[in-house]
C-alpha cells in the first residue's frame, strides 16, 4: 500500500468563465437548437411545420423521445393560448422549458461532515473519464479546503493506477494503491481504513472500468461496495456514474442499469466538448431524475463544473451569444 501526500502548486494563469466555454465547445459547428429557425419562419406566426421542425432538432440533439414529448407538450399549450407571437418568443420558451426540465436534476455534491470519510465511489464504463473527473474532483475539493485521498480500485489497468497518482499529486492529495492485479474490494477496505487513521476528510474510490452488460463485473462492483460497508455500513456515501456524453442514448441506458445494480446518487456527463450534441443531459433528467452532479468539457482541470440549469439551456438553445456570463455556480477560477 502506498500513502503519499504532496503539495500542489498554485495556477495565476487567467481562465474564461466555465459556462462561457461550454457555450463555445457545445455548439461547436452551429449545432445549437435555435440555429437559424428565425431567419427560416421569420415573419409566420407559430404553426405546426415550425413545431416539427424543432422536434427533429431535438430528437437529433440527443434529447430522447420522452423528453422531447414533455417540451413540446409544454409549448403547444402556450402555442394554443396565443401566449407565443413568434419564433423569437418559441426560442424564449423553449429556453426556459429546458431550464425548469433541468432544474430539479441541477444538484450539487454536498460532502456531509458528519461522516468522515465522506466515501464517493466512482463508477462507469471504460473510457468514460472515471479517473480524469476523480482528478478534478479532487482538485476542486482541496480548493475548498478538504483533505482528500484518491484510492486506486482499477487495479486492471497499470496505466490507470499512475494515472490516477499523478491527479493526486497535482491536487495535493493522499494516495492509496496497491500492486496491478490486487483485489480492488481489498484496495478499498485498506485505503477506508487508512483514511480514518489519517482524518482524511473525503476519499475518491476509482473503480474498473466495465460495460453494464457484463454481470460478473457488475457482482463484483457489488462487492467492493459491500467491502466498503464492513469498515462503515453508512458508506458509501455518494455513488457518482461518469457518463460519456457521445454515447447519446446508450448512456441512459448505462445509468438505468448501474442505477438499478449499485443504486447511483449522482452523474458526470464528460466530454461534453465534443461531438456530443448535449440534448442528453435533458434525456437523463426527465427519465431517471437523478442529480446531475458536475459536466466536463474538457481535459484540464478548469473544464469542469457544477450544472447550472439555466445556463446550460442558454448554451443548448442559443449558442455563443449574448448570456456569455461567467456567473454560473461551476465556474471555476
Amino acid at each position: 500500500m502506498i500513502f503519499r501526500r504532496e503539495d500542489r502548486g498554485s495556477d495565476g494563469e487567467e481562465r474564461q468563465g466555465f459556462f462561457k466555454r461550454l457555450r463555445a465547445r457545445l455548439n461547436r459547428g452551429n449545432s445549437w437548437l435555435s440555429r437559424d429557425l428565425a431567419d427560416l419562419f421569420r415573419g409566420r406566426r407559430i404553426d405546426a411545420e415550425i413545431l416539427e421542425e424543432l422536434e427533429t432538432r431535438l430528437l437529433t440533439a440527443d434529447v430522447g423521445v420522452e423528453a422531447t414529448a414533455h417540451i413540446l407538450a409544454g409549448l403547444n399549450r402556450r402555442v394554443e393560448r396565443r401566449e407565443l407571437a413568434d419564433v423569437a418568443a418559441l426560442i424564449t420558451a423553449l429556453r426556459d422549458s429546458i431550464s425548469e426540465l433541468l432544474e430539479p436534476s441541477a444538484g450539487p455534491l454536498v460532502v456531509d461532515p458528519a461522516h468522515k470519510p465522506f466515501v464517493v465511489l466512482v463508477v462507469g464504463v471504460n473510457g468514460s473519464g472515471k479517473t480524469t473527473t476523480i482528478g478534478k474532483l479532487a482538485r476542486r475539493l482541496a480548493e475548498q479546503g478538504r483533505s482528500v485521498m484518491l484510492a486506486a480500485g482499477d487495479t486492471f489497468r497499470a496505466a490507470a493506477i499512475e494515472q490516477l497518482e499523478i491527479w493526486a499529486k497535482r491536487a495535493g492529495a493522499d494516495f492509496a494503491a496497491q500492486q496491478t492485479g490486487a483485489d480492488p474490494g481489498a484496495v478499498m477496505f485498506d485505503s477506508l481504513q487508512a483514511a480514518r487513521t489519517r482524518g482524511i476528510d473525503v476519499l475518491l474510490a476509482d473503480t474498473a472500468g466495465r460495460l453494464q452488460s457484463q454481470s460478473h463485473l457488475m457482482e463484483e462492483l457489488k462487492k467492493v461496495k459491500r467491502v466498503i460497508q464492513r469498515v462503515d455500513p453508512t458508506a458509501p456515501h455518494e455513488v457518482l456514474l461518469v457518463l460519456d456524453a457521445n454515447q447519446g442514448q446508450n448512456a441512459l441506458v448505462q445509468a438505468q442499469q448501474f442505477h438499478q445494480a449499485i443504486g447511483v446518487t449522482g452523474i458526470v456527463l464528460t466530454k461534453l466538448d465534443g461531438t456530443a450534441k448535449g440534448g442528453i443531459v435533458l434525456a437523463i433528467a426527465r427519465k431517471l431524475g437523478l442529480p446531475i452532479r458536475f459536466i466536463g468539457i474538457g481535459e484540464q482541470a478548469e473544464d469542469f463544473g457544477e450544472l447550472d440549469a439555466r445556463n446550460f439551456a442558454a448554451a443548448l438553445v442559443e449558442g455563443v451569444g449574448e448570456r456569455t456570463d461567467a456567473a454560473a455556480r461551476g465556474a471555476s477560477p
